[in-house]
């Protein structure tokens, strides 16, 4: 069948934390029936079922059967389209505030957070931009300049909602692209110093970000406030042990845990499933990537080459961003585990971004 050919591995990976990730979250949703109504608990796994499952792998089959060359013709409308509707988020009454921040549009039946679809965007538009200009990025007012025109667009949208760490996931993963396209090392001192200094700004005018360095640096000196989540998550991850406490188990998503089938999921399957589970659960996520650089090195050319290398690195940095946090390795950032946390509007985005690759690998190299 057309729909399914291009790569039967990736697929299966893929198809791996679909059904995973539907069982981890079903399980640490219960935690929230000790804490919320019945009724906001199923509607959050209505949305998870129906949004993030049902129409992710509409889209994910949908998306594989576009052909490469028109997707390439669309890669920069589709671009102004993710960034217009990002932007929507600050118009009164359409775009909600909550948590310190204005990420999303209410559209009355659900709630999108369009900085997922702006991720989709952005890489398909870079790949687009990069691929005809390989030859001439060792040129500064040809590659780096424009390359940080490009990146400036949505990371200054994104900035204003506030949302940092999405921000720095778009940097990175754009800066792995930019070099992957053959830019030279010179520019990496030049791109890490404006990073440095933009992320110095960012922590002088935005105290939260500051709050979490600290929280980072010494968790116990706000363990009921800003500590309270890394320190629960630490407990729950511990707890765990080799082979965990057992499916469904876990005492932490009971009242403990904040957002147990949100950030701090992965803390909750840590405790049920033990350091097995996490090792198979991150085995799986490096299995997907490394299939997708894979099919990324077989591109028959490199726009689609750049695409499955930019999904592929965005999905297992935004996995580990996630786990270190709860872990305690890297400060707390509030990005979702792809695939598993609450968000259906993310669980979409991810589907549509797998979809992508294995379009990419239907039109690989013989």
């Amino acid at each position: 069948m057309k729909w399914l050919s291009g790569d039967r591995m990736f697929l299966m990976f893929v198809v791996s934390l679909m059904l995973l990730g539907l069982a981890i979250f079903s399980s640490a949703s219960l935690g929230l029936l000790a804490r919320e109504s019945t009724s906001s608990v199923s509607r959050n796994i209505l949305l998870q079922t129906g949004l993030g499952f049902g129409l992710g792998i509409v889209v994910f089959f949908l998306v594989r059967m576009i052909p490469l060359a028109r997707l390439k013709r669309w890669a920069p409308y589709l671009y102004a389209g993710t960034l217009l509707l990002t932007l929507l988020v600050f118009i009164p009454g359409l775009g909600v505030h909550a948590g310190g921040a204005t990420r999303w549009i209410n559209l009355r039946v659900i709630t999108i957070q369009p900085a997922e679809f702006l991720k989709i965007g952005f890489v398909l538009a870079l790949a687009w931009w990069l691929a005809p200009r390989a030859r001439q990025l060792s040129n500064i007012k040809k590659g780096l300049l424009p390359f940080i025109a490009f990146i400036a667009m949505p990371a200054i949208i994104l900035l204003a909602q506030p949302n940092t760490s999405t921000t720095m996931l778009l940097v990175v993963t754009g800066a792995v692209m930019y070099f992957v396209a053959g830019a030279p090392l010179r520019d990496f001192g030049i791109l890490a110093l404006s990073v440095a200094i933009v992320l110095g700004v960012v922590i002088l005018v935005r105290p939260y970000v500051l709050e979490r360095i600290k929280t980072f640096i010494d968790p116990s000196a706000n363990s009921l406030s800003s500590g309270y989540q890394i320190q629960q998550a630490l407990i729950a991850v511990g707890s765990g042990g080799i082979l965990g406490r057992g499916f469904g188990q876990s005492v932490e998503k009971f009242n403990y845990l904040p957002e147990p089938d949100g950030d701090s999921v992965f803390a909750v399957f840590a405790e049920e499933t033990g350091f097995i589970g996490t090792l198979i659960l991150l085995l799986l996520f490096v299995a997907l990537a490394a299939r997708g650089i894979v099919i990324a090195g077989h591109s028959s050319d490199l726009f689609g080459g750049l695409i499955a290398m930019g999904f592929s690195f965005l999905i297992i940095f935004q996995a580990f961003i996630n786990i270190c946090a709860m872990l305690g390795i890297i400060p707390l950032t509030g990005l979702p585990l792809p695939f598993i946390s609450h968000g259906g509007t993310a669980l979409m985005a991810t589907l549509l971004m797998c979809g992508l690759i294995l379009n990419v690998a239907a039109y690989r190299k013989a």
